[in-house]
C-alpha cells in the first residue's frame, strides 16, 4: 500500500480574530463553563467568569509585529499564500509569540515570510484596530540583500518602488496606511513615528 502524498502546505482555515470570535467559553484554569458578568472587585466591564472556580478571564488586544523592509527607494512586499486575503500583497508581519519582544517578532516574521536578510531600524508605525482587537507595530528594516527565499505563507516576495506598488491589491488597511506614511516620510527626508487608529 502506497503512502499518501506529503502535505506541501499546512491547511489554514479563516479564523475570526474579532473580540466576539475570541470569546472565552471555558475556564483556562479548570475547564468549566464561563458566564459573562461584571466582577465584584470594582471592575466596570463584563468579563468571562468561571462558574466553578470563579477565575476571571480577560480578553485583551492581540499584538501584530512586522517590518517595512526597504532597499534604496523600493520596499519588499510578500504575496499572501494563506487566508485571509489569499493572493494579496502585504508587508511581512504576524502575531507575536510568547517570549519575544515586538522587534524580535517583527524580525522573525520577516525571515519566515520573505526569507529576507535585514538590519532592524526604528519603530515606524503603531496602528490600533479596535474593531478586531488588534494593535499593529511596524519597524523600518534595511535590506542587506535583494535575494529572498519566501516561506510557505508567501507565494513570492518582490521589491516595489512607490509607483509600482499594486495599491488595489494590498491585503489590509494597516499595510496600506503604513506604506503611504513611509513614502510620505521618505519624500520629506524625515521618518517619524505614526500613531494611528483605524476604525
Amino acid at each position: 500500500m502506497s503512502s499518501p502524498d506529503p502535505i506541501q502546505h499546512p491547511i489554514r482555515h479563516p479564523i475570526d480574530y474579532s473580540p466576539q470570535g475570541r470569546a472565552i467559553r471555558h475556564c483556562r484554569n479548570c475547564g468549566a463553563a464561563t458566564a459573562m458578568g461584571v466582577p465584584s472587585d470594582g471592575d466596570t466591564k463584563e468579563r468571562a467568569i468561571c462558574t466553578a472556580c470563579g477565575t476571571i478571564h480577560y480578553l485583551n488586544p492581540l499584538p501584530v509585529a512586522g517590518t517595512i523592509p526597504y532597499l534604496g527607494d523600493r520596499v519588499l512586499l510578500c504575496k499572501r499564500n494563506i487566508e485571509p486575503r489569499l493572493g494579496k500583497w502585504t508587508l511581512p508581519a504576524g502575531f507575536l509569540e510568547i517570549g519575544e519582544s515586538i522587534a524580535q517578532g517583527a524580525e522573525r516574521e520577516t525571515h519566515e515570510e520573505a526569507g529576507a536578510q535585514i538590519e532592524m531600524e526604528g519603530l515606524f508605525s503603531v496602528l490600533s484596530v479596535p474593531r478586531v482587537g488588534q494593535v499593529h507595530f511596524f519597524y523600518r528594516a534595511r535590506l542587506l540583500s535583494d535575494q529572498f527565499n519566501p516561506g510557505v505563507e508567501s507565494m513570492e516576495a518582490r521589491l516595489f518602488s512607490e509607483a509600482e506598488i499594486p495599491w488595489g491589491e494590498i491585503s489590509f488597511l494597516t499595510i496600506k496606511r503604513t506604506l503611504e506614511c513611509f513614502f510620505e516620510d521618505r519624500r520629506s527626508g524625515e521618518f517619524k513615528i505614526h500613531d494611528l487608529v483605524l476604525n
